[in-house]
């Protein structure tokens, strides 16, 4: 038996997804971590990645993605991200977030001085409309219910803007 009971069954269908910093450790706190990871979504995208909804907060974030090889993109995604983050990291002399994603490392994880990711991303395949607003809403209202903001829009780093009509950081799928 698999090490998760959450599986992408249908590769191009819209799935919401969790990717969550190790430990829960925040990382995205600074402008250019979080660009890392609009960077290597706006790369994928240009390859027929479709985001639908995003939401970046400090220690996680969660999506609604498609595409034709959708394992693979999360898998490109996670590692080409995990790979820049630690580099800045590095770069930065950000020690003590080092030293926790080292020590939090698991051990079968013996190839990597660091683990970024957690294992797994959790994803649910978007069962029709009702469930696809469910999930953007949820989403969006994210930063709202940690009081982070008081209106989703006025979350810099999601998709809400773009579903309230103005411009987000990222050009979002909004036809499913």
């Amino acid at each position: 038996m698999g090490r998760s009971r959450y599986k992408i069954t249908q590769q191009n269908a819209p799935h919401f997804v969790t990717l969550t910093v190790l430990h829960w450790i925040p990382v995205f706190t600074r402008p250019a971590t979080v660009d890392i990871i609009l960077d290597s979504l706006r790369f994928l995208m240009a390859e027929g990645l479709k985001v639908h909804a995003y939401v970046i907060l400090e220690n996680h974030l969660h999506l609604v993605l498609q595409s034709e090889q959708l394992g693979k993109d999360i898998a490109r995604l996670k590692s080409f991200t995990a790979h820049e983050l630690i580099t800045y990291l590095e770069q930065h002399h950000v020690k003590t977030i080092l030293e926790q994603l080292a020590f939090y490392k698991k051990a079968h994880k013996d190839d990597r001085a660091y683990q970024f990711w957690q294992e797994g991303v959790h994803p649910e395949m978007i069962q029709g409309e009702s469930m696809m607003r469910q999930k953007i809403e949820y989403i969006h209202q994210n930063p709202v219910k940690r009081e982070y903001v008081d209106c989703a829009k006025h979350w810099r780093y999601s998709s809400a803007r773009d579903y309230e009509g103005e411009k987000g950081l990222i050009d979002i799928c909004k036809s499913w």
